[in-house]
């Protein structure tokens, strides 16, 4: 793929801006992209680091203030002794055993990374689709359950449809 301003040089910064649910995508080379980085006034860092990444998550929106600051210097792994502010330099955990130390941060930091910090899973798709047709089934009745509360019956009784038909559609079927 070669670069969108200057149609020699293969691209190697790709950019995407969303604005209103409106996408454009930018696919520079690397010179191209310095030019439109100081048209723009911003910083292009080509040593991406994850870690990094992970920091400014952590630092944004207020997740890690002043006390909280002072309060994780204390946080410490009891396994492998590992502190919160190691995990914040580097990105990496030391043990299984900080996930329990470091628990409500860490939350904090899945949900705004993930979206949430329950893990889903994916089913293979020619043995899954049983698994998949009941994981369907779990999400639906509890949209039904939200809307019952709210009193929205007649999409509550589409809902309830839309299960049956799924319930019967994993039912063991018998072999002839």
């Amino acid at each position: 793929m070669f670069c969108d301003d200057c149609k020699k040089r293969p691209a190697a910064v790709h950019i995407t801006k969303i604005i209103n649910n409106d996408k454009t995508e930018l696919n520079l080379c690397e010179e191209c992209a310095k030019k439109y980085q100081q048209e723009l006034g911003f910083s292009f860092d080509s040593n991406f680091s994850f870690h990094k990444f992970l920091t400014g998550l952590l630092e944004a929106d207020g997740i890690n203030t002043n006390v909280e600051n002072q309060l994780t210097e204390y946080l410490r792994c009891e396994k492998c002794g590992a502190d919160y502010n190691q995990f914040q330099q580097s990105g990496r955990l030391g043990c299984a055993g900080c996930y329990d130390s470091f628990g409500n941060k860490l939350n904090i930091l899945l949900k705004r990374v993930h979206g949430s910090n329950i893990h889903g899973g994916k089913f293979p798709k020619r043995s899954g689709s049983d698994l998949r047709i009941k994981q369907e089934i779990k999400a639906l009745r509890n949209k039904l359950q939200s809307l019952i509360s709210a009193e929205e019956f007649e999409k509550a009784a589409e809902i309830r449809d839309e299960i049956r038909k799924l319930e019967k559609s994993i039912e063991p079927k018998g072999e002839i």
